[in-house]
């Protein structure tokens, strides 16, 4: 029981110090995506060319930070033209690009984490992009677009096929603050939290009952913390294949990569693990079904070898000039809750998360969590 509590105890420290910051950044993600429509999203990602991977980039990082749900409506921009490639940068950009991910990495890892995350992120989609450009065939991209088409649902594909922005003219401000955008804002922010919720729980105590009950002797072997030479080579290569194993996404990878960076994985290594939330077995299930075989070989080969590369450059980057944190420093969050500033700021946006679930419900939100789990009618084939 001692060892259950230990592990509930870590849980519940890490859930409390990250509350505020998961609902500011849902928060800001709901207003963007309540007034930019998807519709118009997909015409601007017609190709593999660099403004448009930058603006892919840029629409990933104000979208839905839930890796399933970015899975899922990569596809529904793929069958709606978008270029696969583009497709797949917007993808990597709104699972490892949102502002939620860098404010968690700060509030546990620390700010070098958050910059380390930013540049890498980037560079993963740049060398996406070349061996794509490289490996991919005219031929086998019809093929798995012929396989998307038909319609074999993920996990989030309900969610990925709503659209709740507003549809109406003004400007920006005006959409927001009128009434159809505060509904919006509201439904895309509890439809977000809905998508999130499991993987977000799972993440959380699968970190905690690792950290309560793994030795450290553990992780040190295995990330070859006594050899620092050998440990900055094999962090990145070991990283995503913990993650791939692991079965935790999204920003629930967060707690988990606090355990490992405890655990003596190397810098590079532990972005890399961080980065590697669209490599996990479910979701390399769910390219299968989307793509088919062929190109999710491709996808996990060229997402791998990209993140591998980036956990290298940002290890040269940080560790030579002083910037990566010292190792030793590094600390399961177990104060528990306390008066400080995290409880203020966890009270005030829990308001503001209970004013935006009263208005998901009082405006007719139950009927699309209803839809969440499944294409609703008449997608399919569009």
């Amino acid at each position: 029981m001692s060892a259950i509590t230990h592990a509930l105890s870590l849980t519940g420290s890490m859930a409390w110090a990250i509350l505020w910051a998961l609902i500011f950044g849902f928060f800001l993600s709901s207003i963007v995506q309540a007034v930019v429509r998807r519709s118009t999203v997909s015409t601007l990602l017609g190709d593999d060319h660099p403004r448009t991977l930058t603006m892919a980039t840029g629409i990933g990082m104000a979208s839905s930070s839930c890796s399933y749900a970015a899975v899922a409506l990569a596809r529904s921009l793929f069958r709606k033209g978008a270029n696969f490639t583009a497709a797949m940068a917007f993808e990597i950009a709104s699972t490892n690009l949102v502002i939620e991910l860098g404010v968690i990495l700060a509030l546990l890892m620390g700010w070098q984490f958050t910059l380390a995350e930013f540049i890498g992120g980037p560079i993963i989609i740049v060398l996406m992009a070349l061996l794509f450009r490289i490996i991919l065939r005219e031929k086998l991209i019809r093929e798995a677009a012929d396989q998307a088409d038909r319609g074999e649902a993920g996990s989030m594909e309900g969610h990925a096929a709503m659209d709740m922005s507003v549809d109406s003219d003004g400007s920006f401000w005006q959409r927001l603050l009128s009434a159809d955008g505060v509904t919006a804002v509201a439904h895309v922010f509890v439809m977000e939290w809905a998508a999130i919720w499991k993987d977000l729980a799972a993440g959380l105590l699968i970190a905690g009952a690792v950290g309560a009950w793994v030795p450290d002797a553990f992780w040190q072997g295995l990330f070859l913390q006594d050899q620092p030479l050998l440990s900055a080579i094999w962090g990145p290569i070991i990283g995503p294949i913990v993650a791939i194993a692991s079965f935790v996404c999204s920003v629930g990878n967060v707690p988990l990569a606090v355990v490992l960076w405890t655990g003596g994985i190397s810098f590079g290594g532990v972005i890399a693990f961080i980065f590697a939330d669209l490599l996990i077995l479910p979701i390399l299930n769910i390219y299968r079904k989307y793509y088919g075989w062929k190109m999710t070989v491709r996808i996990l080969g060229v997402f791998y070898l990209s993140m591998v590369a980036a956990g290298y450059v940002v290890e040269l980057i940080f560790t030579p000039t002083g910037l990566a944190p010292d190792p030793a420093q590094a600390h399961l969050p177990s104060e528990g809750i306390g008066w400080n500033y995290t409880t203020w700021l966890n009270i005030v946006f829990l308001l503001l998360a209970a004013a935006l679930v009263w208005r998901f419900f009082a405006t007719g939100g139950r009927r699309m969590l209803s839809m969440m789990g499944g294409s609703p009618g008449g997608e399919h084939g569009q």
